[in-house]
């Protein structure tokens, strides 16, 4: 996996649209949301940056920000700091900025309705009651058709609050599945960048299905 790094000026110049691919973690900011379930789009751009040699090191619409080449393909990614409920004000900004189509801005966000640790590649959907991508969604001009990629953190138990749990950080088990987790998405991921969503969605999604059932009686 080659990355490349160039100017600005340069990198601006020579980026072609329909190539490139925006990717965008949901989180909040700050050290006091950090390793929470909610805050796991974040962690997978900051694995994903890493494997590849990105430096996350600029602020660009309202979002921390890194960009480079991935085997030739423009990558740039961001984590908005606009906290979760204002994601879109980030996201759709930066997607304008560098007039992408919005089948090549792929977001990345917690996932209640997935077992903990189980991930799911997906074209485009709805918004599921998540606030972030509602968030998105409307900064797109209510355009659902933009890939996403569901990072399953299981549900709360009882009758514990949803806002609560979200704001939790992980227990050790449950850790242990996220951080197994993040090699497969960043996998994932780079899949995406070399043979497109399409096929990439459907091996990726059929290994995740699996795991999904292996997982799903397995409490954390």
């Amino acid at each position: 996996m080659h990355v490349s790094r160039c100017p600005k000026r340069l990198f601006c110049t020579a980026v072609d649209p329909r190539r490139a691919w925006l990717l965008v973690g949901l989180g909040n900011p700050g050290e006091k949301y950090q390793g929470t379930r909610h805050n796991v789009g974040f962690e997978f751009i900051d694995a994903f940056a890493k494997s590849v040699g990105i430096s996350m090191d600029t602020v660009h619409c309202k979002a921390i920000f890194g960009k480079g080449f991935v085997d030739g393909v423009p990558v740039f990614l961001a984590k908005p700091q606009t906290f979760m409920n204002l994601s879109g004000e980030s996201s759709g900004p930066l997607a304008a900025y560098y007039k992408l189509p919005l089948n090549r801005v792929l977001v990345l966000h917690d996932d209640m309705g997935l077992p903990c640790g189980v991930l799911r590649l997906h074209p485009k959907g709805e918004h599921g009651s998540h606030n972030g991508l509602k968030s998105v969604i409307h900064h797109f001009r209510g355009n659902k058709e933009f890939p996403r990629l569901r990072i399953g953190i299981g549900r709360p138990a009882g009758q514990m609050d949803p806002k609560a749990f979200l704001l939790q950080k992980f227990n050790t088990r449950a850790r242990e599945r996220i951080d197994s987790s993040l090699q497969e998405g960043v996998d994932a991921l780079k899949q995406v960048l070399s043979k497109g969503l399409t096929e990439s969605a459907r091996c990726f999604n059929t290994d995740q299905k699996y795991k999904h059932i292996r997982l799903q009686t397995m409490p954390v």
